[in-house]
Parts: structure tokens; C-alpha cells; sequence
């Protein structure tokens, strides 16, 4: 459902969050390595997040990536809409042009009818959860992000 690109954002993001400490920032080199992502790719990833005004990035040896906004504002809808976008959401499961997910028509792809409820669940779950609930969700659990 979710990109790569999109899994390796939300990832990075709850380490930046798990490790932030009055806005220090941390190292491309860092998360790479502790998350076990292409550190060129990351880069790519969260300079995106930056242009958007999630992260804010320092260039140079003291430099790395910090939060442009406090991590109880950020939800997970809003790093998948800036990464993926939400046609998976919005738009026919099928890519049925006819569909009423698509338009204005009363036609309905077949799939529709399951579909919708489903993509609202998910819909209030991106948009509920924030960068600081699955934070302290990570820290009561005792549980580490995955590599």
C-alpha cells in the first residue's frame, strides 16, 4: 500500500523522534546506519520533508536534520501525502474511470462498495495517529524500530 520511499519517511521520522533532544540535530549517516536504509536515498527522502516544512537540515560537519515542526503536529497522513500521495485513498482501487471514486458518476467499480469503508478506516487512523503518539506508544512498549 505504502512505497518504500514512503515507509523509509515514517521510519526516519519516529527515530528522529525517539531521538530528539531540544533540537539536536542528527546525521544522515546516523539514521542510514540505524535503520538500514541507502543513506543517498534517505537523503533524498528527507530533504522532500524539509522542502515541505516537516524537517529542517543544517549542512556541514555539526549539520543534520532537526524538526520544523513539533512532533505532535506531524500525522501520518500528512508524511504519506507529501511521499506518496493519496490516490490510493481517493481515487478506484481498479482504475476504473467510470467509478463514482473518480468522478461524478453514479457507476461503481466492483470493488467499491468493500472498498470505500475500508479506505475511510484507514483514512482516520493516518490522519489520527501523529509522529508523537507512535513515539511514546514505541517507548511504553519497550519495542525498537525495525531495521
Amino acid at each position: 500500500m505504502l512505497s518504500n520511499s514512503c515507509k523509509y519517511a515514517i521510519r526516519a521520522i519516529i527515530y528522529l523522534a525517539l531521538k530528539e533532544e531540544n533540537n539536536k540535530r542528527i546525521g544522515i549517516k546516523e539514521i542510514a546506519t540505524e535503520l538500514d536504509i541507502p543513506s543517498p536515498f534517505l537523503g533524498k527522502i528527507l530533504q522532500i520533508l524539509a522542502k515541505n516544512k516537516i524537517l529542517k537540515s543544517i549542512k556541514g560537519p555539526n549539520g543534520g536534520f532537526y524538526f520544523a515542526k513539533r512532533p505532535n503536529e506531524i500525522t501520518l497522513l500528512s508524511i504519506i501525502e507529501i511521499i506518496d500521495g493519496l490516490d490510493f485513498l481517493n481515487n478506484c482501487l481498479i482504475g476504473l474511470r467510470s467509478c463514482s471514486a473518480n468522478n461524478n458518476y453514479d457507476m461503481q467499480c466492483p470493488l467499491h462498495e468493500k472498498y470505500e469503508p475500508i479506505s475511510k478506516q484507514i483514512y482516520e487512523l493516518f490522519s489520527s495517529e501523529t509522529i508523537e503518539s507512535i513515539k511514546l506508544k514505541i517507548i511504553t512498549s519497550g519495542e525498537t524500530i525495525a531495521l
